[in-house]
């Protein structure tokens, strides 16, 4: 593992994403042709903007999505955060917990880059399953809203 894997600059600018630094926000990040693999959608979404709608969402309905720029817990009022990281050549794999309503959610993102920087595709796991249906609930009905904006 080696900090030139393009992994790493990859995760410096999603991190600054997620603090609202990063000029062009998600169209900096994305590749045109990325596939956003869903926990709750069967097929893979393909394309940018199916997976900035869906990042997007996701950003509404996991609270507090400042994780900072290293490995971070959650906040006790249950805000996100990421609690480990894993990276290497073009892969990252980053686990996090929140709140939604109540509910724990516990889960990864899987991030695949190229060698050019551009996220191909991004893969979320969540667990427990019970969190699994609050968090497919709210993400419809925000993306519902997104949609119609």
């Amino acid at each position: 593992m080696s900090s030139s894997d393009p992994i790493f600059a990859v995760m410096d600018r999603w991190f600054q994403h997620l603090r609202g630094e990063l000029e062009g926000g998600l169209d900096a990040l994305l590749h045109e042709d990325c596939v956003f693999l869903s926990p709750v959608v069967y097929t893979p979404q393909q394309g940018r903007e199916i997976s900035k709608l869906y990042l997007t969402a996701a950003g509404s309905v996991l609270p507090g999505e400042s994780a900072g720029d290293s490995v971070s817990s959650p906040d006790a009022s249950g805000g996100f955060g990421y609690t480990k990281r894993i990276l290497q050549g073009n892969h990252a794999v980053l686990e996090f917990e929140t709140t939604v309503d109540g509910m724990y959610v516990n889960g990864v993102d899987i991030i695949t880059c190229d060698d050019e920087g551009w996220i191909t595709e991004f893969k979320v796991m969540m667990r427990p399953y019970k969190a699994l249906d609050v968090v497919r609930d709210q993400m419809m009905a925000t993306m519902e809203k997104l949609s119609a904006g």
